[in-house]
């Protein structure tokens, strides 16, 4: 049976695994982990998803990443919604929100992070860095 000590659970919890870092009081940040043994970087992970291993230590993301895949959620919403899987520039995958017109997010687009938690959702916001270029606009 697994017991964990009380100092591994206070670090769990004050290391902010996965969510938002407050630096300042007006920079947000998304926070991730990074193993200490293989060097991946993952999302609110408790065990490294390529080695298994518990050492992770935890850093500061940039906010700037690249859309991998986007869909329009219509379910348990007033309005039409976006869901956006973002990789990450330090190699995480993160799902969050990208504002913008839903039908001008494509995967291949790059944003920054604009909130690290939305008020109502808790998931991060990404505005788009560049304004796409689409024959049709």
């Amino acid at each position: 049976m697994y017991h964990h000590s009380g100092s591994v659970a206070r670090q769990a919890v004050g290391s902010g695994a996965g969510v938002l870092d407050r630096t300042a009081p007006d920079t947000e940040a998304i926070v991730f982990q990074r193993c200490t043994w293989c060097g991946t970087a993952t999302y609110h992970r408790l065990l490294c998803p390529v080695c298994q291993g518990s050492e992770l230590r935890t850093e500061r993301s940039e906010g700037v990443g690249t859309v991998r895949h986007s869909s329009v959620v219509h379910r348990n919403t007033p309005a039409a919604r976006n869901v956006s899987l973002i990789e990450m520039a330090e190699g995480f995958v993160v799902r969050g929100r990208v504002m913008g017109p839903l039908i001008g997010i494509h995967s291949g687009d790059r944003v920054r992070l604009s909130t690290a938690k939305d008020p109502v959702r808790g998931e991060p916001v990404f505005q788009l860095v560049d304004e796409p270029y689409r024959a049709w606009t």
